[in-house]
């Protein structure tokens, strides 16, 4: 799950929060076995197990495997050695991992002391939470979006205080840390987003971001969970990457 709904999001199968089924319309017959075998609520369709085993081209699937901390441990434990080897190791990602926050947290501890450990975050998540995960991980991928936060609510559906207070927590940590931000055309690559990106960044003497170009396949996953991808912003419009802006604050930068 996700406490974010940020417009521009490719995995809307990660915002909730339930385990629930996946129908891709691409090469269905219409044949209607999986409507058969549905719940229909004031929801709509809810698709059952019975509709996953009765669909003849088999497009219907969950779209999560379930694991307890133990579990995912013994499955990740037996590419320890590839991963080592490569310099690698595990990364916690979502939705937003922090969102479960006893799981995420159960698991890093199984891993201590065996594989490095990096939490790929947006920060939305309380204070508490994100002190305790900093203790038990290694590296941290830190999500910065938006610094206004009335543009911050309006493009994710929440506010980016927490976010920033979770910002100060990480700069004030021992941890290795990298800070990203997606460039949204007319949205996270402005002018003024990204000198606020970067004053804030040159505040606490970081000298380095990533930067990751809008995907413009967003929205090709929006017909899995029956919904329509429509987001505010013109998704036809060139990505800005304004690296000249964190040059004149020392902050050099990667595009992914």
């Amino acid at each position: 799950g996700c406490p974010l709904r940020c417009q521009w999001c490719h995995s809307p199968e990660g915002q909730r929060f339930e385990n629930f089924i996946l129908r891709s319309p691409n090469g269905c017959t219409h044949c209607g076995n999986c409507q058969h075998y549905a719940k229909h609520n004031s929801d709509g369709i809810v698709y059952t197990e019975q509709s996953i085993n009765n669909c003849p081209n088999n497009l219907l699937r969950y779209c999560a495997v379930e694991y307890t901390p133990q579990d995912l441990y013994n499955k990740l434990e037996k590419n320890f050695d590839i991963l080592r080897n490569s310099g690698g190791g595990i990364t916690f990602s979502g939705g937003e991992p922090t969102a479960n926050p006893q799981f995420l947290l159960d698991t890093l501890r199984l891993l201590e002391g065996n594989i490095n450990r990096a939490v790929q975050t947006s920060g939305a998540c309380s204070s508490d939470v994100f002190s305790e995960v900093l203790k038990n991980c290694d590296f941290v991928l830190f999500d910065i979006k938006l610094v206004d936060e009335e543009l911050h609510k309006k493009y994710t559906g929440a506010s980016n205080r927490n976010i920033l207070e979770n910002f100060k927590l990480l700069t004030a940590s021992n941890k290795d840390f990298v800070i990203r931000t997606p460039l949204i055309p007319h949205v996270t690559d402005t002018q003024e987003n990204i000198e606020g990106i970067a004053k804030l960044l040159s505040s606490h003497d970081i000298d380095y971001i990533e930067l990751m170009p809008y995907n413009k396949l967003s929205g090709a996953k929006y017909a899995l969970v029956n919904e329509e991808y429509k987001p505010s912003f013109d998704t036809t419009l060139p990505v800005e990457f304004r690296a000249d802006i964190f040059s004149r604050f020392g902050i050099n930068t990667r595009i992914l």
